[in-house]
């Protein structure tokens, strides 16, 4: 939480959105912006449907059927072809492709398989922040939308983990876009943390390793600030699932503007600063340190194996997921992709 030691418009009327939000909250970022939808301006319900249909309309189609069998074995999906060896099926030969490169090839196989998908997520009270077009909690949420959509269908199942720091809440992977849509009303309807309680991500990611599941994907979704106790239970879940990282960030974090002297609380410490953002060097060297622990961060998840997203207040969400899938499935690597 920031607040302005001098002197400042007040608060829009009515304004009863929790947490840090520096925009006018009377005006609701529209579809143009990118933003997805504030879950304290209405009906939880009302909401998701509109981020639904959002969701709908830029993401069909990019990965429906396209994610790879978890488990050994031969299926109906035709995959690439490859050289005959001998003890090959004759049955599979690729005859089109035979005939072209008059070298005997068979066409290999998917194992097309039911996907159990299960997402962290982190709803700790830093997370109730946001300056630009959102907070990043509507942002994290948004985000476990968008895995539901591309992960829930043909009976694939979508379950979570919801940690707050004061609370773990377990939601059962269960198929069906029914049970994902009653996922997400539990999740918006999470109690926000009170401050001065620090999240535990990492207790979060040990509930999916014991007991040990059956192999999938797992997301985590966070901003994945503080201690980095998270990176090896992170890294064991990487040996037996596939993982993907979406990291939620905003630019304030990044960078600050030249605002004068702001009074800085961290809402899990409790611990307050004065903040001279006025002085050119403070910033820079805040800067600094913000792109080192980013690249901290990106750099844990590279070693735990994880496909990195990461989602902005201050951007399309939405296009950042589409180049994401679309950089996978060029790579044929991991993480929302397969």
């Amino acid at each position: 939480m920031i607040r302005r030691r001098r002197s400042a418009e007040p608060p829009a009327a009515g304004s009863t959105h929790p947490g840090l939000l520096l925009h006018d909250a009377g005006d609701s970022p529209g579809a143009d912006s990118g933003a997805p939808p504030r879950f304290t301006d209405g009906p939880a319900d009302v909401l998701l449907r509109r981020l639904e249909l959002t969701v709908r309309r830029r993401l069909d189609g990019l990965l429906q059927g396209d994610h790879l069998g978890l488990v050994p074995g031969s299926g109906s999906e035709a995959g690439d072809s490859r050289t005959y060896h001998p003890g090959d099926d004759v049955r599979r030969m690729d005859w089109p492709v035979t005939a072209r490169t008059q070298v005997p090839h068979v066409r290999e196989t998917i194992a097309d398989r039911e996907l159990e998908t299960w997402a962290v997520v982190d709803l700790s009270a830093s997370l109730d922040f946001g300056t630009a077009n959102c907070q990043k909690r509507d942002l994290a949420i948004a985000g476990l939308a968008a895995v539901g959509h591309l992960t829930v269908h043909g009976g694939n199942r979508l379950g979570a983990v919801v940690t707050t720091g004061e609370r773990v809440d377990r939601h059962p992977a269960l198929p069906g876009r029914v049970a994902a849509e009653r996922l997400l009303r539990s999740v918006v309807a999470t109690p926000r943390a009170e401050g001065g309680r620090r999240g535990d991500l990492a207790a979060a990611l040990e509930t999916l390793r014991r007991p040990e599941r059956r192999r999938g994907l797992v997301v985590v979704i966070s901003d994945f600030l503080g201690d980095s106790d998270w990176e090896r239970p992170l890294r064991a879940l990487g040996t037996r699932h596939q993982l993907l990282a979406i990291e939620v960030v905003d630019p304030r974090e990044l960078e600050l503007p030249d605002v004068g002297l702001l009074t800085v609380v961290d809402p899990e410490s409790g611990q307050t600063l004065e903040v001279p953002t006025g002085d050119a060097e403070f910033r820079a060297r805040f800067a600094q340190g913000a792109a080192a622990e980013r690249a901290r961060i990106a750099a844990a998840l590279r070693r735990a194996g994880a496909g990195h997203l990461q989602l902005r207040t201050d951007r399309d969400w939405l296009m950042d997921v589409v180049r994401f899938v679309g950089d996978q499935r060029r790579a044929g690597s991991g993480g929302a992709s397969r």
